[in-house]
């Protein structure tokens, strides 16, 4: 089993979320995060003053699969959150070693 964690635009978390939709994912969750990457955040100018923002808004999703459905699930989320512009974030991939299911104690691969 594999967690896939993406940090997006929160603009193409809705397009992400149809597509994961459409393909089958077995189940996410998806959260209103703040930070920054490589760009340190963004300038901004209010009122004719420009200030810096540190941190962004970004949207994270997280998913549990199977180890051979993941490919299919990174493509899936790196095609609909593709803007080619800098800030369309990162995928990340983790082991998971196992999964417990509270209401009926069943582990491994039949939990999700």
């Amino acid at each position: 089993m594999k967690k896939i964690e993406a940090v997006i635009r929160p603009t193409k978390a809705g397009d992400v979320y149809a597509a994961l939709g459409g393909a089958n994912c077995p189940g996410l969750m998806m959260t209103e995060i703040e930070g920054h990457g490589r760009q340190q955040g963004v300038e901004q100018e209010f009122r004719g003053k420009k200030y810096k923002t540190g941190l962004l808004t970004k949207a994270k999703i997280e998913i549990v699969a199977n180890d051979e459905d993941v490919d299919r699930i990174v493509k899936v989320i790196r095609d609909a959150a593709l803007t080619g512009k800098e800030g369309d974030g990162k995928i990340f991939v983790y082991t998971i070693d196992d999964a417990i299911q509270i209401r009926t104690g069943d582990r491994g691969k039949t939990t999700i």
